[in-house]
């Protein structure tokens, strides 16, 4: 798909995602009904209940104005015929299953949607969307590099800090996980070898300054090096990016008002990161050894 094309979709999914439309069209409505119970989003055999997707937002925006205004109640068939072939069915919609390379990723686990080429299909680029009650199942695992750690991420490590919540020796490896619903993190305890779980709060040069949520010590400073094995197994969107390798399992909309070439209802996406880039060795190491080798290779200066 031309670049034009796949920029213009990314920016259309950011855009959705930003003003809640998406997440407007796929929120069951009946047009008919003064109320309506909303069912639960995840039914007793564990299928996701997605509701109603609207072609066209703006068909069924103006419909709801008629109707909250009272101008409307299922009697003229030239507005009611109408809003009603605007409506598709989620929940009646094909299952399929994908692998392909993500483009671009926005949004959080509730309504967050993801862009994706189809691996062996000439390129067909599809959207993905997270159910908006955040019951979508999405893994995201692989590894990253020490230098793509950012604020907000939840991490786990090994560590050993003293009174001030410095540690002498760096870390070796680090886990980026997403932690469950009441997780509760231990205190660290001073002088003693500690795992700790704490938020990305700063990223200082070699530096990694973390918040933790229990005990005296809060604040900690710990050393990572550009080798640092980050791994990554967690439920955040925001960890997906471009050249992941993606499955997805979801229902299909490839009609009228799709995103790309088909929007994907995802039930369960899981990701696996690109490989990441070779850390690049420090500059000191390099003249440390011009310096052991000397100019003519035999030693000294």
């Amino acid at each position: 798909m031309p670049s034009l094309v796949r920029l213009s979709l990314v920016v259309l999914a950011a855009d959705l995602a930003a003003t809640g439309m998406l997440q407007a069209q796929i929120n069951a409505y009946n047009p008919y009904a003064d109320s309506q119970a909303h069912l639960p989003p995840v039914a007793p055999d564990g299928t996701l209940r997605w509701g109603t997707f609207y072609k066209s937002a703006a068909i069924q925006q103006a419909y709801e104005r008629l109707w909250n205004l009272g101008a409307c109640r299922n009697t003229n068939k030239a507005i009611t015929v109408p809003v009603e072939m605007n409506k598709v069915a989620i929940d009646s919609l094909p299952e399929e299953t994908f692998r392909g390379v993500v483009q671009a990723a926005s949004g959080t686990l509730h309504g967050g949607m993801f862009v994706f080429t189809v691996a062996g299909d000439e390129g067909t680029t599809l959207v993905a969307t997270l159910h908006p009650a955040g019951v979508s199942k999405l893994a995201v695992s692989g590894r990253i590099s020490a230098s793509e750690l950012r604020p907000g991420m939840t991490v786990r490590l090994q560590t050993c800090v003293d009174r001030r919540g410095t540690a002498a020796e760096p870390v070796r490896t680090i886990d980026v996980i997403t932690p469950a619903a009441g997780f509760q993190a231990d205190a660290v305890v001073e002088d003693q070898p500690t795992t700790v779980v704490g938020t990305v709060t700063r990223i200082q040069g070699t530096t990694l300054r973390l918040q933790v949520a229990a005990g005296r010590i809060r604040r900690l400073a710990i050393p990572i090096e550009p080798d640092t094995v980050v791994n990554v197994d967690a439920a955040q969107l925001d960890l997906v990016a471009p050249g992941d390798v993606v499955l997805v399992e979801g229902r299909v909309w490839r009609g009228e008002g799709c995103l790309g070439e088909g929007t994907v209802f995802a039930s369960a996406a899981t990701v696996t990161k690109a490989d990441p880039a070779p850390a690049a060795q420090p500059a000191r190491e390099s003249v440390q050894r011009i310096g052991a080798a000397g100019p003519t290779g035999r030693g000294g200066f």
